[in-house]
């Protein structure tokens, strides 16, 4: 559990500045990061999320990233988005008539074919630059 608050404070998650709590709270009404499934998982997991079709209005497309760290802070992974198999960094998301997305990561580490450890991991979505986060468990 260290590791993991560690890694917390690294991501700028434990600790933040009150301005970056408000915008946050005012984003959590737009954005939801809904919990991976299913959750402990092996090797693959989806992860959910949705955004209010307020954040489309006058033609804007909301840019979307979504990123998977070890407890280290490290980055693990970046999953694809479902439907476009698009990874899913700084993607400027369009309407589909729902707001409801999903992501799917394979468990496999960035750039090899490597599954990641058993473990915990942190997975942090970033809407139009407001953060939400969320831990997810990997068991072999």
């Amino acid at each position: 559990m260290r590791h993991l608050a560690w890694a917390l404070v690294s991501l700028g998650l434990l600790v933040a500045a009150p301005n970056a709590v408000e915008a946050q709270e005012q984003g959590a009404s737009k954005v939801q990061l809904h919990r991976n499934y299913p959750n402990p998982f092996n090797p693959e997991t989806t992860i959910p999320f949705s955004l209010d079709a307020s954040m489309w209005d006058n033609g804007r497309q909301p840019v979307v990233s979504l990123r998977i760290y070890n407890v280290l802070a490290q980055l693990v992974a970046i999953p694809i988005l479902q439907g476009s198999g698009e990874p899913l960094a700084n993607v400027r998301l369009q309407f589909n008539g729902t707001g409801q997305f999903s992501a799917y990561w394979d468990g496999k580490i960035l750039g090899t074919d490597r599954e990641a450890a058993s473990g915990v991991y942190v997975y942090q979505l970033i809407v139009d630059g407001h953060a939400f986060t969320k831990k997810m468990t990997i068991v072999k």
